[in-house]
């Protein structure tokens, strides 16, 4: 008889950077998940926030490679991903960390900068791989996000494993930065998905319809869509105070896209269609909420009171 007890299989290391509305719902799932996750927020009380949550917070991007050469970051902007680019090389340059890094990238990002973070990170020996997520902030919590992973295929293969930690499907699109291209698709239809929610749920109660009775059943028909769904019950409520996606943020996309769709020349009238009404949001103070307060928008467009 055996008496040597079983040592407990370790756990997986990762470190995630970006602890905003998707990154906070990426790491905490993961931590539930069995990982034992690292993070890191400029934020002192998104910091604090996320203490409880996680094995350990971090203000400085620099200390994760010394937990983990598995790292995801959730970022606001090209010029905070160049820092934490930069921050990481020279880390492992300083710390003579063993091993190639790999950082999941999941921003939405123009492709090009994207390009231009995985040169940076190369000239300092740590690979990148693309892989924007799809899902608003609310689905992250419930992890019910589609990654959309692009690069080298044994890089991708990598983080199978921290996927299923926070993700309810993945998929390897192929050669770096096609994961951002079918993010920008997505979130075109995103886009227009959300002001047509709008548009039908603000008809429906012009006609006189219970519009919480309408979510549940167009929801489950030919007519609903994920945005109707996900954001119909927000439109309904007049929750968009709960942002998931904020309006200033969407902005950001909603220019990555537009760019994009002039660049090729292709024609896009729906999209086109969409941008004064989430411009509307903005200037009408919803700067803030989430992209649900399109509503809002288009009932101040019926003289809904």
């Amino acid at each position: 008889m055996n008496n040597e007890k079983t040592k407990p299989k370790a756990k997986i290391k990762v470190g995630v950077i970006g602890l905003g509305i998707m990154g906070s719902s990426i790491s905490s799932n993961l931590q539930k998940s069995g990982f034992d996750v690292h993070g890191v927020d400029l934020s002192a009380p998104t910091r604090k926030k996320m203490k409880p949550l996680l094995s350990e917070v971090h203000a400085d991007p620099s200390t994760l490679l010394q937990h983990s050469l598995k790292i995801i970051s959730s970022l606001p902007s090209s010029k905070a991903l160049m820092h934490v680019c930069h921050a990481l090389c020279e880390s492992k340059r300083v710390l003579r960390i063993k091993g190639t890094p790999i950082l999941m990238e999941t921003s939405t990002l123009t492709l090009n900068d994207k390009m231009a973070a995985r040169d940076i990170l190369l000239a300092g020996g740590i690979h990148m791989i693309d892989a924007p997520l799809s899902g608003t902030g609310a689905q992250a919590k419930t992890k019910d996000l589609s990654i959309y992973a692009s690069g080298d295929a044994k890089d991708v293969k990598s983080f199978s494993a921290i996927f299923d930690g926070f993700s309810r499907t993945n998929y390897n699109v192929g050669e770096f930065g096609n994961g951002m291209k079918m993010k920008l698709v997505a979130n075109l239809l995103v886009a227009i998905h959300n002001v047509a929610a709008a548009e039908g749920i603000l008809f429906g109660k012009k006609l006189g319809l219970d519009t919480k009775s309408l979510v549940s059943i167009i929801g489950d028909g030919a007519g609903s869509s994920r945005m109707f769904q996900v954001r119909g019950p927000m439109m309904v409520a007049k929750t968009w105070s709960q942002a998931t996606m904020k309006n200033e943020v969407w902005q950001k996309d909603m220019s990555i896209i537009y760019q994009a769709l002039d660049d090729l020349k292709v024609p896009a009238p729906l999209f086109a269609a969409c941008i004064p009404i989430y411009n509307a949001a903005m200037s009408q103070g919803h700067a803030l909420d989430d992209t649900a307060a399109v509503y809002a928008v288009l009932e101040r467009m019926a003289g809904e009171p």
